[in-house]
């Protein structure tokens, strides 16, 4: 039985890992991206900076994807929010 609470959190450490690894390529990919629509945008139409829009809407899901990787801890949800609920539930008198 120890081995395969072990091996559980073994598994999910790894797919933590794994989330956390993805936000940092997507913040990576979002910046070089903001650098290269605004650079294309002052080059071409310097006189209008359209690159807020895309820019607000690249900072929107890079927020979204922070708080689904590390924001549900930091505002008391996620696993322990879920034990704390389902104990909840099971010690409720009906």
């Amino acid at each position: 039985m120890e081995n395969y609470t072990q091996e559980k959190k073994y598994l999910e450490a790894k797919k933590r890992v794994k989330q956390v690894k993805g936000f940092y390529a997507h913040l990576i990919i979002n910046v070089i991206s903001i650098l290269i629509i605004v650079s294309i945008n002052l080059m071409f139409s310097p006189w209008f900076h359209w690159f807020w829009f895309a820019v607000i809407g690249i900072v929107i899901v890079t927020f979204i994807h922070w708080m689904l990787v590390f924001g549900q801890e930091k505002f008391g949800f996620g696993k322990e929010w879920e034990q704390r609920k389902i104990q909840e539930y099971l010690n409720e008198k009906k």
